[in-house]
């Protein structure tokens, strides 16, 4: 197989990176060594840091501390207050996505999102974990790990506040060892045991601060992964830090996220030992990858398909635009499958080719002219089901889902900011348009010839012919891979 251009490298590399890239970014990449252009997705424009993208203002959050004393009409508003809340908080951080200077902190934040998979129905806590996440994710996996693992948001989703010396509840300890470290099959139901009754008294208190409850704490001795002693909770994480079944856990969920669904053996082995070698540093990580020759194996490229959320931040990168309903942004979630903060079960969501079915790749082909030219959705979505809690969790879906079917109905309204993406065409020859579009937002140009994009393009004038070949290119099921 041929070697790809330097173009499409870059290309490859700004969506496993991030969201996409603008054909003048392409182009000026192509003409960089590639350890500058690596070292520059690494640390984001000069002097970014996380905070530089306000997700949400905790001035904005209603207070959810006080319902023990509230009756049932003030709980039920104050629920509501929650549900759009979450709402808020999903629109805010898309938008942070869309805006961002540091698109590999975001994507990077949309992995660990999946692999740390949390259900909550208070928003505090949803953005508190979103804060960690987004704070540690190109950082050490450790501080990531412990800082997750204290977060109300995923110790009360686990149960991991009732879990006390009379009483240990193993949902905390089993997770944190199936899906956050080791994988199944690396560990006994006595390890699990064992390290339930080290998470003993790991609790949060009502402003959602974690707390280490001593009363409640199992101080006696515990055998964990063949090591004993007096273990706490902390001193667990590190027993399985230090485990190398770890690191070749993380560094295969990381390639199967950023390189290829199947990983490759010799690949993962040689990535999980440096990555442990270097004390879980997820930066030098990242960078031994994007800066592999075998990153750019035409094997490797346009091989993976978009999540629902990079395809609709990418195509908002492309293509600067503004919703009249932000909220919009859900329901395009909702049907493409993918809602931030209501991830389908404890694993994620499973990626790859779970995203695809009859119905949801017709709708996403239908995407682009439901944008561009604000058409009406005209689809019933799949209910977002319950499976990750009852009472008040499920009352919140149940809100949801109604707040969806309402807009469902409505016409998308867009306004589309052309101009920056019609200037990176500026010095493009007329008769190269077609192909150069296609070349600029496909890894793999398929079926997409330019007699076909010609045959339906509005070629009245350059901007419209520019316009119409961007739609139709965003519509094809190439545009799906990345």
């Amino acid at each position: 197989m041929a070697a790809i251009s330097p173009q499409q490298q870059m290309l490859h590399l700004a969506w496993r990176a991030g969201f996409g890239a603008t054909l003048p970014e392409i182009n000026e990449w192509s003409d960089k060594r590639r350890k500058v252009i690596v070292n520059q997705i690494l640390i984001g424009k000069k002097n970014y840091t996380p905070s530089d993208v306000n997700v949400m203002s905790e001035a904005d959050l209603p207070d959810y501390q006080k319902l023990k004393g509230m009756s049932a009409e003030e709980k039920k508003i104050v629920q509501k207050l929650n549900t759009q809340g979450i709402k808020d908080l999903n629109i805010s951080w898309m938008k942070a996505m869309v805006d961002t200077e540091h698109p590999l902190r975001e994507k990077m934040s949309l992995f660990w999102h999946g692999h740390f998979a949390c259900r909550t129905q208070n928003v505090l806590y949803n953005q508190q974990l979103l804060s960690v996440i987004r704070e540690n994710c190109l950082g050490n996996f450790g501080d990531l790990l412990a800082a997750v693992s204290k977060s109300p948001a995923m110790l009360q989703f686990l149960n991991n506040q009732q879990n006390r010396k009379q009483h240990p509840n193993e949902n905390f300890a089993r997770e944190v060892m199936e899906l956050f470290t080791l994988g199944r099959g690396n560990y006994t139901e006595s390890d699990i045991k064992e390290a339930a009754r080290a998470f003993t008294g790991w609790g949060f208190d009502e402003a959602g601060t974690f707390k280490f409850r001593e009363r409640l704490h199992d101080d006696g001795a515990k055998t964990i992964l063949g090591k004993t002693g007096l273990y706490n909770g902390d001193d667990v994480l590190r027993i399985l830090l230090d485990q190398r079944q770890c690191s070749k856990f993380i560094t295969t969920k990381i390639f199967r996220f950023f390189v290829d669904d199947n990983p490759d053996e010799e690949k993962i082995n040689y990535l999980a030992d440096k990555f442990y070698h270097s004390g879980y540093d997820l930066k030098a990580l990242m960078r031994e990858i994007f800066m592999a020759d075998w990153f750019y194996d035409p094997k490797y490229v346009g091989n993976r398909i978009k999540s629902p959320v990079e395809l609709l931040v990418g195509m908002r990168r492309a293509v600067p635009m503004h919703f009249e309903d932000e909220g919009t942004m859900l329901v395009f979630q909702r049907i493409l499958g993918q809602v931030l903060f209501y991830p389908p079960n404890v694993a994620g969501w499973p990626g790859g080719r779970s995203w695809i079915d009859s119905s949801s790749l017709m709708f996403r082909l239908r995407v682009p002219q439901i944008v561009f030219y604000s058409q009406a959705m005209n689809i019933q979505a799949k209910e977002i089901m319950p499976e990750m809690g009852d009472g008040s969790n499920y009352k919140m879906t149940l809100q949801i889902n109604d707040f969806l079917k309402r807009q469902y109905a409505r016409k998308v309204n867009a306004t589309i900011d052309w101009a920056p993406f019609l200037k990176g065409y500026e010095k493009v020859p007329r008769e190269e348009l077609a192909t150069t579009i296609a070349a600029s937002l496909l890894l793999k140009s398929g079926n997409t010839s330019k007699q076909l994009l010609e045959k339906y393009a509005d070629a009245s004038n350059r901007d419209a012919y520019i316009k119409t070949v961007t739609i139709d290119v965003m519509s094809t099921p190439e545009y799906q891979l990345c």
